[in-house]
């Protein structure tokens, strides 16, 4: 099995670069691209934390072998992100997303929170406002999305989600991901 070959390709399909996934698990860019091209091995404590992000637990990144699919996923599945400089929390709501074409995430961010800004793609996104009020920045454009809205969009430009309330703003996301 060549370790680096599959940490590329879940990296791949979860839409991430190299230097994503390196801030996500704090390593390097080069170590990151070393590491797909097989020519390092991560100690136990890195490749577990790369399997994380990655949404996938050691047992399944090993397991070659034909199972039935999950189905039910329970919190305990989830991966959970937080980056309390940026005023966010992720929680990837399936732990196999990555392998799916669709990924669902559910999105806390604190008052003045900003998730991370993201590059064009493929993509197209799907946006629940559970509680609070959001602002999308869409290319040159902006966007508001209060408690009940939804927002729904293709990721053919910059964008960014931020908090536009005076408190905590809930969400439910699901974007297809991007193949490019």
């Amino acid at each position: 099995m060549q370790i680096g070959q599959k940490i590329k390709r879940l990296r791949l399909k979860n839409g991430l670069t190299q230097e994503e996934l390196g801030e996500r698990t704090d390593l390097s860019k080069g170590f990151i691209s070393q590491l797909e091209r097989d020519m390092n091995s991560p100690s136990i404590e890195t490749l577990f934390s790369l399997l994380e992000v990655l949404g996938t637990t050691p047992r399944d990144f090993f397991d070659d072998s034909d199972k039935e699919p999950k189905i039910v996923f329970t919190p305990s599945d989830h991966t959970v992100h937080k980056d309390p400089d940026a005023g966010y929390e992720v929680d990837w709501l399936v732990a196999t997303s990555n392998e799916k074409e669709m990924e669902p995430v559910f999105l806390t961010l604190a008052e003045k929170g900003e998730f991370k800004k993201f590059e064009p793609s493929l993509a197209e996104t799907f946006v629940y406002v559970l509680s609070g009020k959001v602002r999308l920045l869409l290319g040159n454009k902006e966007y508001t999305a209060s408690e009940g809205d939804s927002i729904y969009y293709e990721a053919s430009d910059h964008h960014q989600l931020v908090n536009d309330f005076e408190g905590q703003t809930e969400m439910v996301i699901v974007a297809t991901q991007s193949y490019l």
